[in-house]
């Protein structure tokens, strides 16, 4: 296969994620090497590592948009709008748009089960998970009209948001309804955020 530019940017990324994500999904994560990815998308192995610090981000792509999301709900959020009201707003909006990271898109179910059939990819979003609460805690910290404990919170958040995550594409794997799901996903971020609010907090 003659091989495409590799000085292509965002669009050679782009060509690898695609042929990474196919392969991943068609044979199971451990059972593809970064050099067929390479291969496959016409480019050498490394380039794929010059777009990707490791394997796993070939398929865990999203880490980096899940911290801006959650930079953007602090930093940005209108006057009158504390922190946690635009938190919620944010895990509302991915919730309403079916958006990838909140599990309710068309495309989570098989992304999911790759994730679970593989020890190294479960690894890597428990250390996903990690990176983004000590992102958020930085953020809050740094937060003039935030005053309460930025470390508790971006834990119970990150924990309870996987959790519910978790619970979201459990049920659409065993092949509940989605509407029926959607709807009690965005019950539970309520609910979620009603503890947050009175438990972590409140003073």
């Amino acid at each position: 296969m003659p091989r495409t530019s590799e000085r292509g940017g965002p669009q050679t990324r782009a060509r690898i994620l695609e042929v990474a994500n196919r392969l991943f999904l068609e044979r199971g994560y451990e059972a593809v090497t970064v050099a067929e990815v390479a291969r496959e998308a016409g480019v050498s192995s490394v380039t794929v590592f010059n777009h990707f610090a490791r394997k796993e981000d070939l398929f865990l792509d999203r880490a980096a948009d899940a911290a801006d999301l959650l930079r953007a709900a602090v930093r940005d959020h209108a006057p009158g709008i504390d922190v946690l009201t635009s938190l919620q707003d944010m895990t509302f909006r991915l919730s309403d748009e079916r958006a990838p990271l909140s599990g309710l898109s068309a495309h989570a179910i098989p992304f999911f089960r790759t994730v679970a059939g593989s020890p190294a990819l479960i690894a890597r979003a428990r250390a996903i998970g990690s990176e983004l609460q000590s992102a958020l805690a930085e953020e809050l910290t740094q937060d003039p009209a935030f005053d309460g404990d930025g470390g508790l919170l971006a834990a119970f958040f990150i924990a309870g948001y996987s959790a519910v995550l978790v619970e979201t594409v459990s049920r659409r794997i065993d092949g509940e309804p989605d509407e029926a799901v959607a709807k009690d996903h965005r019950d539970r971020l309520g609910r979620l955020f009603t503890a947050l609010r009175d438990g972590v907090v409140a003073r």
